[in-house]
């Protein structure tokens, strides 16, 4: 059957517009989402469409697409966006055009995805995630890397020149919490199905989200539990937590939750500056420079570390453990590997990522 059929357009409520279309040759029920009412460009609404079915194998290699005209005419857009949808497509290698004839779909359901990854920062640990997802996805996906540097602005800006020019999006949502609503606004732009959550989960997504994620007030009481019969050498705790560092809040409130539970006396610090080192005490420490200078300030002190003064620090290095320091961490390889496995398989699902406590001589 050629030709397509009638619109069905319902363009006075947030419902999505289908249109049924017929292809040449072998009948195709196509079906393109559309949203006017969606604060993505419309575009790109285009774009993705039909990005999705041609990477779900839906629309095959070969098969005529509208022309720019019935597009236009059929869900009442002005030409120029059918033209720059279609030219972004072209542009991607999911379509062709021949001269008189029309535009054509290129490229199948075998096209590698494209997956755009997004870091808070560059790190010893960012760097193991990101060689185990590469190692994980081979030659079955292209990466490409940014960093937003915990800027929701320049979250913004990557997400608004990339969107619809990737099958996923894998970022770590560490930004400052008074830009809550401007990050959130933007992540809320993605679609569920490309979204891929990385280290920190979001409960207030309604929507269905892929996010392989630490609990982190869970994570770090858990890891402290299981060290007592050592922690009980120790009758303070100290967490040193820069609160300028962006980094996740639950982790004081995990700790505040075991010094309580087990009845320690605790701190909380934004720095180890001006602490002066007291035996019986056990230093939680979030950031190396902090690390360096407690371990620095307990050499120069009359007690040994791991005997009169405790350390744990976050996050596996090799320097740590090459220094005998005791830490607790995520599994930063499996966290990487399966984020890639999640999104190979096509699975929309949550996973706690696994976190431990790595016992060394410096408790």
């Amino acid at each position: 059957m050629t030709g397509y059929s009638t619109a069905r357009a319902n363009l006075g409520t947030k419902n999505f517009v289908f249109k049924d279309v017929y292809f040449q040759e072998h009948e195709t029920s196509f079906q393109m989402q559309f949203d006017p009412e969606d604060k993505m460009p419309k575009y790109k609404q285009i774009v993705q469409s039909i990005r999705t079915d041609i990477d779900r194998g839906i629309l095959k290699k070969g098969t005529q697409l509208p022309s720019i005209s019935e597009l236009s005419v059929d869900y009442l857009l002005a030409r120029d966006t059918v033209e720059k949808a279609y030219r972004e497509l072209r542009n991607l290698g999911y379509i062709t055009s021949v001269q008189g004839k029309g535009y054509y779909v290129q490229s199948g359901g075998d096209k590698k995805d494209k997956i755009l990854l997004i870091f808070n920062k560059l790190s010893s640990y960012k760097k193991i995630i990101y060689y185990s997802f590469l190692k994980a996805l081979g030659d079955q996906a292209v990466v490409d890397l940014e960093i937003h540097h915990y800027s929701a602005k320049r979250f913004k800006e990557i997400i608004e020149k990339n969107l619809g020019k990737y099958n996923h999006y894998v970022i770590m949502p560490h930004f400052n919490p008074t830009e809550e609503e401007d990050y959130m606004s933007t992540i809320k732009s993605i679609p569920s199905s490309q979204l891929v959550l990385l280290d920190r989960d979001i409960p207030e997504l309604l929507q269905p989200t892929l996010s392989i994620h630490q609990s982190f007030d869970k994570d770090i009481f858990g890891s402290l539990e299981s060290a007592n019969d050592l922690l009980d050498n120790y009758k303070r705790l100290v967490l040193v937590f820069p609160f300028d560092g962006n980094y996740p809040r639950e982790i004081v409130r995990g700790f505040k939750n075991y010094c309580i539970n087990y009845n320690k006396q605790f701190d909380v610090k934004e720095s180890i500056n001006d602490e002066i080192i007291r035996p019986g005490t056990a230093y939680v420490v979030v950031e190396e420079n902090d690390l360096a200078e407690l371990v620095k300030k307990t050499r120069q002190s009359a007690y040994t570390m791991g005997r009169e003064v405790g350390v744990i620090s976050f996050n596996e290095t090799t320097l740590k453990e090459l220094l005998g320091i005791t830490v607790i961490t995520t599994d930063f390889e499996t966290m990487g590997r399966s984020a890639a496995s999640l999104i190979l398989n096509k699975q929309q699902i949550k996973v706690k990522n696994p976190f431990y406590m790595i016992r060394r001589g410096s408790l």
